[in-house]
Parts: structure tokens; C-alpha cells; sequence
């Protein structure tokens, strides 16, 4: 069996962070069978529905036999209730083979932090290390992330 990274190959910012967490920017739907095929038993789709997409992802992903969650992460839109709703499902889905991905890695990045740090016990400097390799760009996702993070650490 293929591993989750060897099966996005050829998407960008492809990376698997954590043993059942893969991470990336848009796979195709040969990727997705790819995934498939190496375990993936959650796509987690951070991308707003209204960003234009190659596939209809959904149903592309259900037709495979794996689960598709989408949560919407955009600019103007960086909160704790958006936060929250990826930490759910990452935390819901711990256990299984994920897919996180956006379009780039960026957002990704974003909210991988605080998942690195309150729910893998990373300092601080690890987990942005981690996301800055992943594909985190942007300084809002960035300060985002760590607010999070600070804010609910114990």
C-alpha cells in the first residue's frame, strides 16, 4: 500500500505532517484515487464552496468510498468558530488517514499551529516551522493560528 504522501505526488505543497495527516494544496481526481488506494479515509476541504474548482469534489471523493468534509476558511472570516470547526473534525477524524488541504497549503498551514501545539504538545516554534514547510504564506493565517493556539493553551 501506498503512503498518503506518495500519493500526491504532483500536487503542490504536498506533505504528510503527521502519521495519518497529509496535507496539501488541490489534488486532482487521479490523486484522489491515488489516496484512496493508500488508506485516505477523510478529504478535509478547507476551501470556501464558492471557490472555483477542477472537480466536483464531493462527489468525486463520496463516489471513492471516503468521507468529504468541507469548512470554510477565508479572508475576512479568521475566527475562533472557524477555528473550532476544522479542529473538530481533525480531532473527530485523529485516529484515521486525513487529507487537509486548501488550494495552496496557505490556510493549511494556518490551522495546522494550534492542532500542532494544544493536540500534539509541540512548542511553538516547531509547529510554525512545520507549517511554514507545509505551504503557510500568509502573515493573518500566521498571527490567526498562534492567537488561537496562545489563547487556549493550558
Amino acid at each position: 500500500m501506498a503512503s498518503l504522501l506518495s500519493a500526491l505526488r504532483g500536487v503542490v505543497n504536498a506533505a504528510q505532517p503527521l502519521p495519518n495527516l497529509a496535507t496539501s494544496g488541490q489534488p486532482r481526481a487521479e490523486q484522489f484515487e491515488a489516496l484512496r488506494a493508500a488508506g485516505a479515509e477523510v478529504i478535509l476541504d478547507i476551501r470556501d464552496p464558492m471557490e472555483p474548482r477542477p472537480l466536483d469534489e464531493a462527489e468525486v471523493v463520496r463516489k471513492l468510498g471516503m468521507e468529504y468534509v468541507n469548512v470554510s476558511v477565508r479572508q475576512g472570516a479568521l475566527d475562533d468558530s472557524t477555528m473550532e470547526a476544522v479542529l473538530a473534525e481533525l480531532r473527530r477524524n485523529r485516529e484515521r488517514p486525513v487529507l487537509l488541504h486548501c488550494a495552496s497549503a496557505n490556510r493549511v498551514g494556518g490551522v495546522l499551529i494550534p492542532y500542532l501545539i494544544l493536540d500534539h504538545a509541540m512548542e511553538e516554534a516547531e509547529a510554525v516551522e512545520i507549517a511554514m514547510r507545509i505551504g503557510l504564506r500568509g502573515p493573518d493565517l500566521l498571527e490567526w493560528g498562534l492567537d488561537y493556539a496562545r489563547r487556549n493553551s493550558p
